[in-house]
């Protein structure tokens, strides 16, 4: 069983670049404090790396 990423949006996208809003909406964070659970993948990394001051990570099995 491959490992999951349990991604939580903790501070606010306001007033942050448009990049950052389309990576946290292409994550599937839409507001504040959703949680949602995706597969670990490089390029869920890379995501996760570009936004890793607004979000809180763990990892699951």
């Amino acid at each position: 069983m491959e490992k999951q990423l349990k991604i939580t949006l903790q501070k606010s996208y306001i007033g942050r670049p448009e990049t950052q809003r389309l990576t946290l909406k292409s994550l599937g964070l839409h507001k504040m404090n959703r949680t949602v659970i995706v597969r670990d993948h490089p390029a869920i990394r890379g995501m996760i790396r570009k936004v890793i001051h607004l979000v809180n990570v763990e990892e699951i099995d």
